[in-house]
């Protein structure tokens, strides 16, 4: 039976031309009537396509037309449906982060990659480290830090030097960036169903951000951070080109 194929693109002309080729070829309907639903961009449209498309549960195939493309297909126009037919299928569950700032609000979001938290003034920030309600750091001074899933352990993660996490490993990433004390701390591997939270020190003096796959908030002083397994985001790639095999190779570049 040929596939419902809802067809969505950046706002890169490239991505756009694309798109348009592509509804030429097999026609488009709305992602709520989809069996399928074809990102074309980069790897932030991707990420933006699984937020906005969570609630349909319908898989989304990516086609690079962006930059780096970690989860993405190759992009062509030929012999789509055969590659949407043939497509293994990932299932990812995002973070959930429930971020306090100074003035009582509370904000919460998802982040499939990482949740970050960056100072946001000259000083470095200060951060305390609570894991499962057990305080394990009482001073973390850096640039920032960040919990990462598997699936974004190659992105933010691995540019601050955490560890590249297999993707069926039910395990986080929690790791410094550019940390001055302990200045060699290199960060913890966390059981997937951990809770963290952040707390930050001195919040007035040295102001901290946080951020969830894009979206920011100023001024926080509290992040608690855990996966979040009522939400499943499917991600469709091409045999021999999926996740593990796209972590594997990362690591021998």
């Amino acid at each position: 039976m040929t596939k419902r194929i809802a067809f969505l693109a950046s706002r890169a002309p490239v991505a756009q031309t694309a798109r348009a080729a592509l509804i030429g070829c097999y026609g488009d309907c709305a992602p709520q009537e989809a069996d399928v639903i074809v990102a074309l961009g980069g790897d932030g449209f991707m990420l933006s396509t699984l937020h906005d498309t969570q609630t349909l549960d319908v898989p989304v195939y990516g086609m690079n037309r962006g930059t780096v493309g970690f989860l993405m297909n190759a992009y062509a126009e030929g012999d789509l449906p055969e590659r949407l037919a043939a497509a293994q299928e990932e299932v990812l569950n995002p973070l959930s982060m429930r971020a306090t700032c100074a003035d009582g609000t509370v904000h919460a979001a998802l982040a499939i990659n990482e949740v970050s938290l960056l100072r946001a003034g000259p000083q470095a920030a200060k951060l305390r480290i609570t894991v499962d309600g057990r305080l394990r750091m009482e001073e973390l001074v850096c640039d920032g830090a960040l919990v990462s899933t598997p699936a974004g352990s190659t992105a933010y993660n691995y540019s601050a030097h955490g560890p590249i996490l297999p993707i069926g490993s039910d395990v986080l990433a929690l790791t410094a960036i550019a940390p001055f004390r302990p200045r060699r701390w290199r960060g913890a591997l966390l059981p997937k169903a951990a809770q963290v939270q952040f707390d930050v020190v001195e919040p007035e003096k040295r102001p901290v951000m946080a951020d969830a796959d894009s979206r920011s908030f100023e001024n926080v002083v509290r992040v608690e951070i855990r996966s979040e397994p009522s939400v499943a985001h499917k991600i469709l790639f091409d045999p021999g080109h999926g996740l593990e095999e796209r972590l594997i190779r990362e690591q021998f570049v």
